[in-house]
């Protein structure tokens, strides 16, 4: 049964408009698109930042329900692929008890027919833990109703390996910096061998994500890497699913209504 929390009651919408951009999340081994990323964007197309720079602490917890419910909803009318997962940055200082703050999610996933097992929600290093417990029990939570969980940014932000031990997401998303010319770096190169081991010997699988070129991806897959994102294979489109031209069978446009 879930648990009820003064915040999730709150029906209050958020100040502003929002729409979502949806970049792919390719997997080389398998020559297909794992999933897609939802990333907030304004109304035109508008970077993050001019939403996010509106988010006061008094609406943190209606933005983050508002944004997750928008990216769920329009991955409903997208998606064909009944494997892809979508991926949804969620805030964990809103999160007040994970069991009720899901709620509006799968109420969504409902509506849109979306299974709600192909979601998976990004937490970033670079949002200062304020609960590290509280933020288990929110990984605690959504893995026992069937989610997969990722940390993003990883080697950027407030922890890194010591957040990694206490938590063990299911899947982390190396930071863009570390992996920026990796091809020209022999010190980025061991950093992330070094990434890539600890994971398989925790059964976490690792993302590359801001590839931009051919060369940092021949480096990464040969560290054993299969997931990755970025610009070398598409950009985020709004409101819609890009095609991804460097896999065999590149997919159509998908625009949502």
């Amino acid at each position: 049964m879930s648990s009820v929390c003064t915040g999730c009651q709150d029906g209050v919408a958020v100040p502003f408009e929002m729409k979502m951009a949806f970049q792919p999340i390719v997997d080389l081994s398998a020559q297909r698109v794992w999933g897609y990323e939802a990333l907030v964007r304004g109304p035109n197309g508008e970077p993050a930042g001019m939403i996010l720079s509106q988010v006061t602490d008094e609406m943190r917890y209606r933005f983050d329900q508002a944004a997750r419910v928008l990216a769920i909803e329009t991955a409903g009318k997208l998606f064909t692929d009944p494997c892809a997962r979508l991926s949804i940055n969620f805030m964990p200082n809103a999160v007040y008890e994970p069991n009720a703050c899901i709620q509006k999610s799968l109420a969504a996933a409902k509506r849109a027919q979306f299974p709600h097992r192909n979601l998976m929600f990004e937490f970033t290093e670079n949002e200062r833990m304020l609960d590290v417990g509280h933020l288990n029990r929110i990984i605690e939570a959504y893995r026992a109703l069937g989610f997969l969980t990722a940390l993003d940014d990883f080697g950027a932000g407030y922890a890194g390996l010591g957040l990694l031990a206490k938590l063990q997401p299911d899947l982390i998303k190396i930071d863009m910096e570390v992996l920026r010319d990796i091809h020209l770096s022999r010190a980025k190169q061991a950093i992330v061998a070094g990434i890539v081991g600890i994971a398989r010997e925790l059964d976490i699988r690792v993302l590359a994500e801001g590839v931009e070129c051919e060369q940092e991806c021949t480096v990464l897959r040969a560290a054993g890497i299969s997931l990755f994102q970025g610009y070398h294979f598409a950009k985020p489109a709004l409101m819609a699913l890009p095609e991804v031209p460097l896999l065999n069978e590149p997919a159509t446009i998908r625009v949502a209504s």
